[in-house]
C-alpha cells in the first residue's frame, strides 16, 4: 500500500476516503472486499466504540443535547436573521463512526415522492424503486411490517423496531394524533405504501440487544479492521485515527492526493485512483481549501482557484425543531421499564397542514419524548424553503466555516410552523386531554396558539437546532446549481468525488442517515462498476 522513496516513505494507496460516516464506511467496506484494492481512510476523531455513552443507547438523549467535546467538532454557527440572530452549534460527531455514532439512532427512509423528484433530475440511479433495493441489502430489520417485500433481513445494518410492547403514554399520544390529524395509526413508517399517520414503534439503529449501531459497527467492525484501523483477513484497508484533512492535492485538474495534519505531523499520501470526501458539513469546507469554490472568495482567502463553482457551499438546508410540552399522568410510564432504549414515546409523519399543500406528502415529523414529569412533543417541518450557505473564512484550514442555516428566512416556513401548532398540536392537546386529563398542555399556552403575533415570537425563542444539514455541494446539473454530478463526481476536475448528505439535490423529509447510506451504497456500486469495466 506504500512505497519508499529515498529515506522517506511515501504514502500511495489506490482510493483516499475522508471520513468514517454512513457514505464514507460503506465505500470503504465496498472498495477493500476485494483484497485487492487498497483503501485509506482519514478520520479526525478516535475509535470510542468501547465507550459506554456511545455503545449504550439510552445516551443518545444527552449526547445530541451536550456535545461532549471528546466526541463532537466543536463549533458555532452565525447569528441567523430569521431568528433575531439566535445562534447555534456547528458540529457533528468526530470519532469513527461519525455522526452516525452520536445521532439520535432514528431510521427514517426518504419517502418515494422525494425520489422521484431525485429521479426526474439524476436518472434511474436514484429512482424509488433503485432505493427500496438498496436499503433491502443495506439493513437487517428486526421488527414488524405489512408489506416484508419492501425490507431487508440480510444486510450489515441492523434496524430495532422499538419497543415490542408500547407503553399507556405512547398509545394515548397516538390515539390523539389519529383524531386530531384523521390519519390512522401505522405500523412501518419506511414501507413506501404508508408514509403517512402516528405509530407507537421507532425503528432505530440499534442491535437486538438494543446497543448502538453506527457506520463504524457495521461497516468498520471486528471482521473488518482491528480497533486501531488495520484491514482483516487479507482486506488492503488502513484507517488513519487523529488525522485532520486539510486539502486535496492536485496535479493540474486531477486529485492526486490528500494532505493532512496527523498528531500533530503534516502529511500527504496520495491516490492511485480517487480520493473520496465523505466529511459531511466539513466536506464544502475541505473542497474550497482545495481550490473549488466561488472565485472571488478563494482569491478573497488566498487560495488558488482550481475551478471556479459558485455553487458550492450554496443550497445549504436542514428540518426546523420546535417542541410542545405537557403535563402527564404520573402513573404512565414513556418507555417500558424493560427497555430504556427504545428512547421515544410514540410518534408521527403527517403532511404540510398549510392549506393548498399536498395531503398525500409527507412534511412534518412528530416525535414523543416523555419522562416521569413531562411528554414534550419535538416538530419537525421535513420541507423548508429557507437556504443556508457554508462560507470559507481564510486559507487556515483549521479555523471555522461560517456557516449560515437560514433557518425562517423564507416566511413561508415560519407560516408552516405556525399552522403546525395551530391545526395539529392544538388539536393533538384537545384531543389527548379528553382522553386523560391529566395530560395539559403547558407550552406553548393556549392562547399563544390563538395570537399570531404571539405564536410568532414563541417559535423564534422556543426554535431548536437539528443536525440534518443537507445540499450545501448539491447533486444536480452544473447550471442548476450542481457541485457533483449524478455519480458524485465534482465538476471541473477529475478522480475527485463526494459522498454524504451534503450532495443531497432535493431535501430528504425525515432524518438524514439513511439517505447518506443510500448515497455511499450507490456511489460504490458506481466506483466498482466502472473498475470492473
Amino acid at each position: 500500500m506504500s512505497q519508499r522513496q529515498g529515506n522517506s516513505e511515501k504514502l500511495i494507496f489506490d482510493y483516499i476516503v475522508i471520513g468514517t460516516g454512513p457514505s464514507g464506511a460503506v465505500i470503504t467496506k465496498a472498495l477493500t472486499d476485494d483484497k485487492k484494492t487498497s483503501v485509506l481512510v482519514l478520520e479526525a476523531g478516535e475509535n470510542k466504540d468501547r465507550d459506554k455513552p456511545i455503545r449504550d443507547s439510552s445516551f443518545a438523549p444527552e449526547l445530541e443535547e451536550h456535545f461532549f467535546p471528546q466526541y463532537f467538532w466543536q463549533g458555532e454557527g452565525v447569528p441567523l436573521k430569521g431568528l433575531d440572530g439566535r445562534t447555534f452549534e456547528w458540529t457533528t460527531g468526530r470519532l469513527l463512526g461519525g455522526g452516525s455514532s452520536i445521532n439520535g439512532e432514528q431510521y427514517v427512509r426518504p419517502t418515494s415522492d422525494v425520489l422521484r423528484e431525485w429521479e426526474e433530475l439524476l436518472g434511474s440511479l436514484w429512482s424509488p424503486q433503485k432505493a427500496i433495493h438498496d436499503f433491502k441489502k443495506l439493513e437487517k430489520y428486526n421488527g414488524k411490517t405489512d408489506n416484508p417485500d419492501v425490507r431487508g433481513f440480510h444486510g450489515r445494518i441492523d434496524i430495532r423496531q422499538a419497543p415490542v410492547n408500547p407503553t399507556s403514554m405512547a398509545k394515548k399520544l397516538v390515539s390523539a394524533i389519529e383524531q386530531a390529524s384523521g390519519f390512522t395509526e401505522i405500523l412501518d413508517y419506511n414501507d413506501p405504501e404508508t408514509p403517512l399517520g402516528p405509530f407507537t414503534r421507532w425503528q432505530l439503529y440499534q442491535k437486538p440487544n438494543g446497543q448502538r449501531e453506527s457506520s463504524s459497527t457495521a461497516f468498520l467492525s471486528s471482521d473488518i479492521m482491528t480497533p486501531d484501523g488495520h484491514g482483516l483477513h487479507g482486506r488492503k484497508l488502513r484507517v488513519f485515527f487523529k488525522s485532520t484533512a486539510l486539502r486535496v492535492l492536485f496535479s493540474k485538474k486531477r486529485a492526486v492526493g490528500v494532505e493532512f495534519l496527523k498528531e500533530g505531523e503534516y502529511i500527504r499520501a496520495y491516490a492511485r485512483e480517487k480520493v473520496i470526501l465523505s466529511a459531511g458539513i466539513h466536506s464544502a469546507h475541505l473542497l474550497m481549501l482545495s481550490g473549488i469554490g466561488p472565485a472571488a472568495l478563494l482569491k478573497e482567502a488566498g487560495i488558488p482557484v482550481i475551478f471556479d463553482n459558485p455553487n458550492v457551499g450554496q443550497n445549504m438546508r436542514n428540518h426546523t425543531l420546535n417542541f410542545a410540552n405537557f403535563t402527564t399522568n404520573p402513573n404512565d410510564n414513556p418507555l417500558p421499564l424493560d427497555d430504556p432504549n427504545a428512547l421515544y414515546t410514540g410518534g408521527a409523519f403527517l403532511p404540510d397542514p398549510t392549506p393548498g399543500s399536498d395531503r398525500n406528502r409527507r412534511g412534518v415529523q412528530l416525535i414523543g419524548i416523555g419522562s416521569s414529569e413531562s411528554l414534550v412533543i419535538a416538530i419537525l417541518f421535513l420541507r423548508p424553503k429557507s437556504r443556508g450557505s457554508i462560507r470559507i473564512q481564510s486559507n487556515d484550514p483549521l479555523q471555522i466555516v461560517r456557516a449560515d442555516e437560514g433557518f425562517l428566512e423564507d416566511p413561508a416556513d415560519l407560516e408552516a410552523v405556525k399552522n403546525i401548532y395551530k391545526m395539529y398540536i392544538k388539536n393533538i392537546a384537545e384531543k389527548l386531554e379528553a382522553i386523560d386529563h391529566a395530560y395539559q398542555l403547558i407550552s406553548p399556552t393556549p392562547d399563544v396558539l390563538d395570537d399570531d403575533t404571539a405564536l410568532e415570537t414563541f417559535i423564534k425563542q422556543n426554535f431548536g437546532h437539528n443536525h440534518h444539514q443537507q445540499g450545501a455541494l448539491r447533486m444536480a446539473p452544473f447550471k442548476k446549481g450542481g457541485v457533483v454530478d449524478r455519480r458524485g463526481r465534482v465538476y471541473g476536475v477529475d478522480d475527485l468525488l463526494v459522498a454524504d448528505a451534503s450532495i443531497v439535490p432535493f431535501t430528504v423529509d425525515g432524518n438524514t442517515s439513511a439517505t447518506a447510506y443510500l448515497i455511499g451504497f450507490t456511489i460504490a456500486q458506481q466506483l466498482l462498476s466502472s473498475r470492473s469495466s
